[in-house]
């Protein structure tokens, strides 16, 4: 496996402790000794779409141990009820994942959805998004992660 490489996974590791079964109606393979952790996904909307698209993609592989259930809906949208659908949807995660990009810290919608991960007592975590270190942490959103294999492995199985 390369752990080097975030986006990509050699999939025929096998991940410990973890029974892979075929759920047809998802066309995902489960897990038969723990259930797959939920995922809301927190980003800038405006600059870092390419790194969610990323992430739900490497969510599809079948050796991955964790599902996305929802991601950030855009603040912008003219949807009067943006942060009572957002609480909806981050309810059913099991852990709220900020992907960090250049502006992240201050997008106005990612630190809306830190708050109600906080008051909703949802564990967060950040990973960087990109590798040139031209991110800042988002304040009050976890602790800061390299997007590795290994890393999401070991933050969500």
């Amino acid at each position: 496996m390369n752990t080097h490489n975030p986006y990509s996974m050699n999939t025929h590791n096998h991940i410990p402790g973890r029974t892979n079964t075929h759920n047809r109606t998802r066309g995902r393979m489960t897990n038969r000794t723990h259930t797959l952790k939920k995922v809301f996904i927190s980003f800038d909307y405006d600059e870092d779409k390419s790194l969610k698209d990323l992430l739900i993609g490497q969510a599809k592989n079948p050796i991955c141990p964790f599902e996305v259930i929802d991601n950030s809906l855009q603040e912008a949208a003219p949807e009067k009820d943006w942060e009572k659908k957002a609480e909806e949807r981050m309810s059913r995660a099991d852990i709220v994942l900020v992907l960090v990009g250049t502006k992240t810290y201050q997008a106005p919608g990612v630190l809306k959805e830190i708050k109600l991960a906080r008051q909703l007592k949802k564990k967060i975590v950040q990973l960087i998004g990109h590798k040139d270190g031209k991110h800042k942490r988002v304040p009050q959103a976890g602790r800061l992660y390299s997007w590795t294999w290994e890393n999401l492995r070991k933050l969500l199985c």
